[in-house]
Parts: structure tokens; sequence; C-alpha cells
């Protein structure tokens, strides 16, 4: 899978939020797709001073995997609110670069345009990989939204003042809803349908869910050969 290099990693902070702002001019929010038969779900674990960066891709609807890959990665930079791709983004470009099944959406796990800057890890890989990203993220970075409903597909609009950030979306009943918004080349109500068609058992659908477990299994398999190797 191919990615374009917009432009380097190592910027300093002040840098990389001018960039941000640089980039917000290429969103697209419209839907560039006329079906989707894979889509692909992607996360990032780490162990002492290394990352690593995992994709499933899987057929759609019926969410059967049919590729992994990983790629393991130092880690450069230290955690800065609004600037995880800087931290992120290379490890999971290499990983996305192996792949050889090519997804027509990418769920990642983190924000979409629900960021101050409008460019969190979905938005800002989509414009690299120039293809449709959601983002599917645990908590809220940015905007403001009203209660949600206790059912499964009940949202609440993620906004800030009158712009539409996302939707606030509950994916089970009852359980503590999601932050999805639209990452590059897709719009909230398509990007809302896609991640409740991957809700299958859990709150966080298939896609991120096997991703994550794929990079902690990765992690721990590295930790355990590593205690075997000191002890």
């Amino acid at each position: 899978m191919k990615y374009r290099n917009l432009h380097s990693w190592e910027v300093s902070p002040r840098e990389a939020i001018q960039l941000q702002k640089e980039l917000k001019k290429k969103i697209s929010l419209k839907k560039s797709f006329n079906k989707v038969k894979i889509v692909a779900g992607a996360d990032v674990s780490y162990y002492q001073n290394k990352m690593i960066a995992g994709v499933i891709v899987f057929e759609f609807p019926n969410l059967k995997v049919i590729e992994r890959q990983f790629f393991i990665f130092p880690i450069n930079l230290p955690y800065i609110p609004g600037l995880l791709t800087f931290r992120e983004g290379p490890s999971l470009l290499e990983a996305l670069k192996k792949i050889k099944i090519e997804p027509d959406v990418i769920l990642f796990d983190g924000q979409g345009i629900a960021h101050p800057r409008r460019m969190g890890i979905a938005t800002h890989l989509g414009l690299f990989l120039d293809r449709p990203t959601i983002g599917c993220a645990k908590s809220r970075l940015s905007g403001e939204y009203t209660s949600v409903g206790e059912e499964k597909g009940d949202y609440a609009l993620l906004k800030e003042g009158e712009e539409i950030l996302g939707a606030v979306l509950r994916t089970r009943r009852r359980v503590k809803p999601i932050f999805v918004s639209p990452g590059h080349k897709i719009d909230l109500p398509n990007s809302i349908e896609i991640i409740l068609k991957c809700i299958v058992k859990y709150r966080l659908p298939v896609p991120v869910r096997e991703a994550h477990i794929f990079v902690n299994k990765i992690r721990n398999d590295l930790a355990l050969k590593m205690n075997k190797i000191e002890s």
C-alpha cells in the first residue's frame, strides 16, 4: 500500500502545529467511494522504547480477517496532546505500507477532525494515504455535545460552535459511547454507518478492537522474549 510523503516527521512542536494548520486546507469530507468491500483497523502499542504498529484487514461486512501486518519502530518523540500523529504516524505508515490487500476504508483508534486543528490521526494519515479514513476514539479531545440516548445507534452531534466535528455514538445499549469523526474522503453519516456495521459484541468496532488485541499480543510476546534473554 503506497502513501504520499507530505512532510518530514522530524519537526519541532511549533512546526508540527503549523503543518497541521496547512494540511487542514486539504481535508475532504465528501464520500469518495461507491461500495465498501474491505475495511482495515489500525492501532499502536508500546514496549519500553519501541512502538508496535499493527493493521488488520477485513472483508466487509462479514468482518473476516484477510491480512495482518505490523511494524516495530523506535519512539522518537514524547507524547504531546494534539500532536499524536507525529509520534505514531511514521510507524503506522510503515505497517500500512506492508499491506497487500488495500482497504476501501481504514478505521483508526483516535480522532478524525474532532481535534483542535481538525487534524487527528485518522485525518492526518488519511491525507498521507489519500484514502477514506474514520477516527474512532474512546474519549473526547475537542467539541461539546448533549446527552446521548441509551440504545445502540443513538448519538449526539459533537460540535464546536456551529461546526460539526463528529458524533458521540452509542454502540451498545447502556454502554459508554464512543467518539466517531470522519478523517478524510468520507462524511459523518457514512462514518457512523460503517462503524455500526463493524459492531458485533463489544463497544468498539471489530477492526479497531482486533488491531488493539493484535499489537498488544506482539508487545507481550516481545516482553516475554526479552525476559527469557535477560534470565
